[in-house]
């Protein structure tokens, strides 16, 4: 809250508010923003200087930069797509309701990959996304500019969204803190779906204890999603009698200046007293194409509803590439002589991967590793769809068991960040914040 204030303990939110927004306009090829209404962020920070109810709520005053999936009510909600570039939201999302009761400020929405299908930031109809921190090389997706945004100091904190990676991969590559909470910790009413059995709403933040705030402050039961279960306020703990596992095929995958990067990291838990523990995931092979038939399934039947009558134009007429891809061979695997063949089967591997994961869990606090196999590829660069699929193929794991995960930075490869991973049984998220918090402490 002292972020707020100046030296005679007068609220600044205005002036703050025209900071951000002049640094917005000076950074615009960022690409990191779809929308930010200056007038209406403007008259909100001075409605909201003058409410001394909220002066005293833990987000007050804070600025805050919203994926373009999530609803907010008088914003444009359009998933970066032409399929929905006029659909104004009628209703704030569970999330951004929790976040204005607190005393958030939202600035603007940000770009993404169109339908969150994509892992660089390239897919938007808007334009890519640059990575603020190397700006020749793509920021990750599908939460591109929700990172971008955090990275450029565009605004104090994001919301991004996490399906199989989305908030931790362009956290990795722009280094900034990323974290996906376990599934059902955070209500995902407002949030356009990609595939409804992944999907999480998370912070992307400067730190590590902002990440721990705002996901206190958005998570909890909400009746609108059956999905999501009440759990106790997370809070930092002491993690120096942790075990802590070090996956040795999760680290095989990655290259070896990464290898490098995350090794030097481990050792600093070693450092902190953790105990380090290797450990084997036999099921590595099976993440991408496990991932991807659930996936293609389950965002072809979420789009069914663009048709063009309700919502915008018909999807199939004016979405990109990798999207149409998606939901062609979504219909494909979903025709009845085919999804016993495939989706059916994925379902399978789904729980033989979840047996797995919880039986490595079983003796470890918390997993540590590498985010992303590979150093973001330069903007422009032409990559297979299955290059590109490449980059989920260590955090998609998280998304398949439902567990918690979160990214802190640990370096640098010339200049290109490098994110550190850290993994948690399903619901103690309170062990990997508390470890991010400790981590980032320590280096």
């Amino acid at each position: 809250m002292s972020t707020n204030l100046n030296k005679n303990g007068d609220c600044m939110i205005v002036e703050r508010v025209q900071e951000y927004l002049e640094k917005i306009e000076k950074m615009k090829d960022i690409n990191a923003y779809i929308e930010v209404n200056k007038e209406r962020v403007l008259k909100e920070a001075e409605e909201l200087e003058k409410n001394e109810k909220l002066k005293d709520k833990p987000l007050y005053g804070k600025i805050i930069a919203v994926k373009a999936n999530i609803n907010v009510k008088g914003y444009t909600i359009s998933c970066a797509s032409k399929t929905l570039e006029n659909y104004i939201a009628p209703y704030d999302a569970t999330v951004i309701k929790k976040l204005k009761a607190n005393g958030a400020l939202i600035i603007g929405m940000t770009n993404m990959d169109e339908f969150a299908c994509g892992s660089s930031g390239e897919t938007s109809y808007y334009g890519p996304t640059k990575n603020p921190k190397a700006e020749d090389r793509i920021p990750g997706g599908s939460s591109s500019g929700s990172a971008a945004a955090v990275a450029a100091d565009l605004c104090d904190m994001a919301l991004g969204s996490d399906t199989g990676g989305s908030i931790r991969n362009p956290a990795s590559h722009c280094g900034v803190v990323g974290f996906k909470p376990s599934y059902g910790v955070v209500s995902r009413q407002g949030l356009c779906d990609l595939a409804m059995s992944f999907d999480q709403i998370g912070p992307i933040t400067k730190n590590a204890e902002d990440a721990l705030l705002l996901t206190n402050i958005i998570k909890g039961k909400d009746p609108s999603d059956s999905t999501t279960v009440e759990t106790p306020k997370f809070e930092k703990e002491d993690i120096s009698n942790y075990k802590v596992g070090v996956v040795k095929e999760f680290m095989e995958v990655a290259d070896d200046k990464i290898r490098d990067k995350i090794e030097k990291g481990i050792e600093v838990f070693g450092d902190l007293g953790c105990e380090i523990v290797e450990l084997s995931y036999k099921y590595v092979d099976l993440a991408l194409p496990t991932y991807y038939l659930i996936n293609y399934v389950e965002f072809f039947s979420a789009t069914r509803k663009y048709d063009g009558r309700r919502y915008g134009y018909r999807i199939e007429e004016v979405c990109g590439e990798e999207v149409l891809r998606r939901i062609l061979i979504g219909k494909h695997i979903s025709e009845k002589e085919y999804s016993g063949k495939y989706y059916k089967r994925a379902l399978q591997a789904r729980n033989v991967m979840r047996k797995e994961m919880m039986r490595i869990l079983k003796d470890v606090d918390v997993i540590v590793g590498p985010t992303v196999p590979k150093l973001p590829h330069k903007l422009g660069e032409k990559l297979s769809p299955m290059e590109m699929y490449a980059y989920d193929v260590l955090t998609v794991p998280t998304n398949i068991c439902g567990i918690c995960a979160g990214v802190v930075p640990c370096g640098d490869v010339n200049g290109i960040p490098v994110g550190l991973q850290i993994q948690a049984k399903p619901f103690e998220d309170q062990k990997v914040l508390s470890a991010m918090i400790a981590f980032e402490k320590a280096l």
